[in-house]
């Protein structure tokens, strides 16, 4: 475990030197968070802060460095930034309604491949976010094995950009030297920042907080009720374990489930929701946009068979929990991810 590198020691990141890109967003900066709690402050972030608010999440964090993403290929290559242990690739654009095909494809798909390149050639451990919405509608099954990758089809070109690299990744053969993460659908503190892809939790405080009422698409599948559409949720606070506990495991290489193991419908989250704020459950169903109608995803659950068969065996947060923890100690306090000893 952990001993992939000079730097790193068996379950302990304390000496390693990791690089996180998108460490400034949602899922990045819990890592690093996670990281700082392990002990580890030989950081180096790397994104795009731009024009959102999403520099808050690196206040309270502890780093080295901080890198724009333009600059960072550049300076790897030159070797201006030395050696790594670990590159945690969380960089990306993550919007599912994003229709800049090129813009996608330089960002997700070409990024992460010379990223993975390097770090290959320099002997580095890369642990890389795909995503759940490469499995499309479903109906090929949602399982993490390379050998069903030719038979999925996203519904999205987000999605697409994402899977792409998983494809190159295996026809290059080097997926069994690194780890790709398929993400469901995580949640929890630090994605005020992400705007329309905020999760339901943090769009429902809202809600609630400002008419009282919690407002979910309608259905329109055949077998599936207004509200009842199913997805795998989880909480950050268990992504992140699941994502280290994968970097640290010699065993663990390839495409590997992010998620909780579990389909639980809108309602149910809505009406944690509404039980971690202590109000009656208010719900409305609304009009889904047209323009997702034909690319909406009614069911998904991650098989979590390869993560527990490299030594994962934490209990995954149930889903009540997990929305109260969320609510009460973070959107209610508007308090970030911090390391620091309450």
């Amino acid at each position: 475990m952990l001993n992939l590198s000079a730097g790193m020691k068996s379950n302990d990141f304390s000496d390693a030197r990791v690089l996180v890109t998108g460490g400034a967003g949602f899922i990045g900066s819990a890592l690093v968070w996670a990281l700082n709690q392990d002990g580890c402050d030989h950081v180096v972030v790397c994104d795009r802060l731009g024009t959102d608010e999403k520099w808050r999440n690196l206040t309270p964090l502890r780093f080295a460095n901080y890198i724009e993403a333009d600059e960072l290929l550049p300076r790897l290559q030159n070797g201006a930034l030395g050696r790594f242990d670990l590159i945690l690739h969380l960089g990306a654009c993550s919007s599912t309604t994003e229709r800049d095909a090129s813009y996608l494809i330089r960002n997700n798909y070409e990024f992460t491949r010379d990223l993975a390149a390097w770090s290959l050639a320099n002997k580095t451990r890369f642990v890389y976010a795909s995503s759940a919405a490469t499995y499309g509608d479903g109906s090929a099954g949602m399982e993490d094995n390379d050998a069903k990758l030719d038979a999925l089809r996203p519904l999205n070109m987000y999605g697409y950009s994402k899977h792409l690299f998983d494809l190159h990744a295996k026809r290059a053969g080097f997926l069994n030297r690194i780890v790709g993460l398929k993400y469901f659908n995580v949640f929890g503190p630090n994605e005020d920042h992400k705007g329309d892809m905020r999760s339901v939790v943090h769009k429902s405080f809202g809600q609630v907080r400002e008419t009282g009422v919690i407002r979910l698409f309608k259905s329109y599948r055949s077998g599936y009720r207004d509200g009842e559409q199913k997805r795998d949720f989880l909480y950050i606070k268990d992504a992140v374990a699941m994502t280290l506990h994968l970097a640290a495991s010699e065993k663990a290489n390839g495409l590997f489930n992010i998620g909780s193991g579990a389909a639980r419908t809108w309602l149910d989250l809505a009406r944690a929701v509404f039980t971690a704020l202590k109000r009656e459950p208010k719900i409305e169903f609304i009009e889904m946009p047209e323009s997702i109608r034909d690319k909406y995803q009614y069911f998904t659950e991650a098989n979590l068979s390869r993560l527990r068969a490299v030594g994962y065996t934490a209990p995954v947060t149930p889903l009540e929990n997990a929305v109260s923890d969320y609510v009460r100690n973070y959107l209610v306090p508007d308090k970030r991810l911090d390391p620091a000893p309450a």
